[in-house]
């Protein structure tokens, strides 16, 4: 008896302590916390961060299970597409909270993606980020799509959304939202693999910042109330 009793307890304690560490979040994307997060990868053979001082300022936290549909749809890029280049941005503090000057990435939900460019040659390159273009965020492109000696890769970015979304089914997450600039979605909507993503719920009016040197995913997981936020 005092066997079984014993090993019950232990049972127990383990399913708490994989329960404690399990991702959570909290609220919503502009009002919410997260617990028990993941750092997006750090790098790839196809991918890399906006800058390296981002990442160890503790600005790309998400839910762990975001993590995984990040790090397979790159997975799943570098395969179909070796030679593309892309880089991801901010998606929120270790504890989510909020998160300036964005105004939600506040429960792990939010990942910024840098528009994946071509250089005057057709090759992709990673979109250079700095402290003088505020790591890629100042940048501007005019209405086609073009800033200097690089072009939005309007291809790799559905392609990119298609990987996403299938990482994401693959991971039992939910896609809520696409915000990118709805000037430039047309341009999206030429691509030959607009079909497999035009049915994402895309914004339809632009937003406080324009969104045309990346966009942004919100994606869907069911999140506990912020009253049940531990102390």
């Amino acid at each position: 008896m005092k066997r079984y009793l014993l090993l019950a307890f232990l049972a127990l304690f383990i399913v708490c302590s994989v329960e404690l560490a399990a991702s959570t979040c909290y609220g919503t994307t502009s009002n919410g916390a997260l617990r028990n997060g993941c750092k997006l990868p750090g790098s790839g053979p196809n991918f890399s961060p906006y800058t390296s001082l981002g990442s160890a300022l503790g600005r790309t936290w998400v839910h762990c299970d975001v993590a995984q549909v990040v790090s397979d749809a790159y997975a799943a890029l570098s395969e179909s597409h070796p030679d593309w280049r892309f880089v991801y941005a901010e998606s929120g503090k270790a504890k989510g909270g909020e998160f300036e000057p964005h105004k939600t990435h506040q429960n792990g939900l939010s990942v910024d993606f840098m528009v994946p460019v071509l250089d005057t040659s057709g090759t992709s390159v990673p979109l250079p980020t700095s402290i003088l273009n505020k790591f890629g965020y100042s940048i501007e492109f005019d209405s086609s799509g073009h800033v200097g000696d690089l072009r939005i890769d309007f291809e790799a970015i559905a392609a990119h959304l298609a990987a996403v979304r299938e990482a994401a089914n693959a991971n039992d997450v939910g896609i809520w939202r696409v915000i990118f600039d709805p000037e430039l979605q047309p341009r999206l909507q030429s691509t030959t693999s607009w079909r497999k993503i035009k049915d994402l719920q895309f914004s339809e009016r632009r937003s406080w910042v324009r969104h045309d040197e990346h966009y942004h995913i919100d994606f869907d997981i069911r999140c506990r109330s912020l009253a049940d936020l531990p102390e």
